[in-house]
């Protein structure tokens, strides 16, 4: 049946899957569908160049077709992974990263090394030395939700 609808169409039906694959995209979230539709559109190119020669069966252009769509996906993971790492606002969606460095006044007493400390308008838990409410804490780090801090 595959082997029927190839011969028919010929090498668009490549350019047809890559088309369909493409705006399936559009649809299903995530960037997957874009490099297989791709490796489709590349088949169909290829198709278009060799097409009557005796090798090009179905099954070849389905080996093809498979090996350029893990090619071109671990190609596009590689892309959007260095696309990732630089960025102007490293520490955007990282709160708690921000305020390192910054010194503030307990508003609550650190008791048994739990405590509470209003920065801005507001309170965060923090985790450090015991000590009264009032003193000056410098925050050193950050451990997930939870602020450390020292005496300024």
């Amino acid at each position: 049946m595959i082997g029927v609808i190839l011969q028919e169409v010929g090498p668009w039906s490549w350019w047809i899957l890559g088309m369909v694959l493409l705006g399936a995209e559009i649809v299903v979230p995530g960037v997957f569908l874009v490099w297989v539709g791709l490796a489709a559109i590349a088949v169909g190119a290829l198709s278009l160049a060799v097409w009557g020669a005796g090798f090009w069966q179905w099954e070849v252009q389905l080996v093809v077709f498979a090996a350029l769509s893990v090619v071109f996906v671990l190609a596009g993971r590689r892309f959007y992974a260095q696309a990732d790492r630089h960025s102007d606002e490293p520490l955007l969606n990282q709160r708690g990263a921000t305020l390192v460095g910054r010194i503030g006044t307990l508003g609550e007493p650190v008791v048994d090394g739990r405590g509470r400390l209003k920065v801005d308008d507001s309170f965060w838990p923090v985790r450090g030395e015991d000590m009264p409410a009032g003193s000056r804490v410098r925050i050193s780090g950050v451990d997930g939700s939870v602020l450390l801090v020292e005496k300024a």
